[in-house]
């Protein structure tokens, strides 16, 4: 079967289905993004991140406050992280893997469960990749990371961390890659054959 591109808005199964970028009306599910239907699958072409609750993110100090620290996520929505949320006093321009602990009625973000990513740096993701990035069930992050003996942390928000320890350049090739080509099948195969042949 043909993948379909799907508009915002259009139906895409008579019945409800949890997915990312679904929504369910009437107990049947819409497209909430541009996006190719594969199957039961709803892959996203286009879109911007909508943080909810237990989402894991990546974050930049912008602003040191009295209270805690704002934190830069390359998205609409101010993030914020108490003090008494830390162990450690952050500083500006230190990035942070964290998880949205509340998203408030206007989209402010609490942020907690902080730890600090140090020597390493930041690549962007479009935010509607990052679910190829990472692969079902981790696979494709832990077959990039197993390959490229590199830390690496993903967000959900479009922010990717990898170290500086091990082979990141090709850690950030294959995750951009990845996002040129999330929309074609047999991509776990593909990139399998990718990494073993850049080695």
């Amino acid at each position: 079967m043909e993948d379909e591109i799907i508009m915002p808005g259009t139906q895409i199964a008579d019945k409800p289905l949890r997915l990312s970028y679904g929504h369910v009306e009437n107990e049947k599910t819409y497209s909430t993004v541009l996006g190719l239907k594969r199957e039961d699958k709803l892959i996203p072409l286009k879109g911007i991140y909508e943080p909810r609750f237990g989402d894991y993110i990546i974050g930049v100090v912008s602003e040191v406050k009295f209270s805690g620290y704002d934190i830069e996520m390359k998205t609409p929505y101010p993030a914020f992280v108490p003090d008494r949320m830390l162990r450690e006093k952050l500083d500006h321009g230190e990035v942070i893997f964290a998880k949205v602990m509340n998203v408030n009625e206007i989209g402010e973000l609490d942020l907690g469960q902080v730890k600090v990513l140090k020597k390493g740096r930041i690549i962007e993701v479009p935010a509607v990749k990052i679910p190829r990035v990472i692969g079902r069930d981790n696979s494709m992050i832990t077959l990039i990371r197993e390959s490229t003996d590199c830390s690496i942390f993903v967000g959900k928000n479009g922010f990717v961390w990898i170290s500086e320890k091990g082979n990141s350049a090709l850690a950030i090739s294959a995750i951009r890659k990845i996002v040129r080509e999330a929309h074609t099948s047999g991509l776990t195969d593909k990139m399998q054959e990718y990494l073993k042949n850049s080695n």
